[in-house]
């Protein structure tokens, strides 16, 4: 194995550590909403300096790469979209440390009608499977497993689309309420942002494994072999 190879290893080994975190981060943001618990809210902004500092280090380890290897072809692909992917994960680390903001700030428990009819529980939850299987698909170098997720990401923005009627509704019905049913809207914005980043990243892949770049095609084409 070449050193260049060894470094390559390193830096994917890296990113995977990466990625866990930053799942993990959402995982306990589901926790935190559903139980409305502040301590884990606050356990997920404390943990985001860490997020930051893993960024920084794969951003140099990357840097370094091409300053002392000169990589071509799949290796120089693999590098560059690691780069990419590390800009997605960190501010899909943003969106975990905001959400948590949010059940922070919160004074009382969220209405679970309104969960139900925003159906932003079940958002959060297709949220969290598009980030474990995009980075099973990075782990595996799976493209199909990858062009799975932009369909996965039309659920999320149905959700999304539908939450302003829902919640506009809900305000007009329970106006000491606003400010949760405001919180609540936001969230659902980050978590259609949460998809954008799992597409960007499945993008990603596809681009180092098969040198194809899906960017600004519709999903139908982004899905084809």
């Amino acid at each position: 194995m070449s050193h260049l190879d060894v470094e390559l290893k390193l830096l994917k080994a890296d990113t995977i550590e990466y990625w866990k975190l930053v799942n993990s981060q959402l995982a306990k943001g589901y926790d935190s909403l559903v139980e409305m618990d502040k301590e884990l809210a606050l356990e997920i902004i404390s943990i985001e300096k860490r997020v930051n500092a893993l960024e920084i280090k794969i951003d140099r380890d990357c840097e370094n790469i091409f300053a002392l290897f000169n990589p071509v072809a799949v290796d120089l692909r693999f590098v560059l979209a690691v780069l990419k992917i590390n800009t997605n994960l960190e501010r899909t680390g943003d969106i975990a440390e905001g959400i948590a903001k949010f059940v922070n700030n919160v004074d009382a428990t969220f209405d679970k009608e309104l969960l139900k009819q925003t159906r932003a529980l079940e958002m959060f939850q297709s949220a969290r499977n598009m980030m474990d299987r995009v980075l099973e698909a990075f782990e595996k170098e799976d493209t199909s497993l990858a062009r799975k997720i932009f369909k996965e990401d039309e659920t999320l923005d149905k959700i999304n689309m539908a939450a302003n009627s829902i919640i506009a509704n809900y305000i007009r019905s329970n106006e000491g309420k606003i400010e949760q049913a405001l919180y609540l809207l936001s969230i659902i914005r980050k978590l259609e942002r949460v998809g954008d980043q799992a597409k960007n990243m499945a993008e990603e892949i596809v681009f180092y494994v098969e040198a194809k770049v899906l960017k600004h095609l519709s999903t139908v084409d982004k899905t084809k072999k």
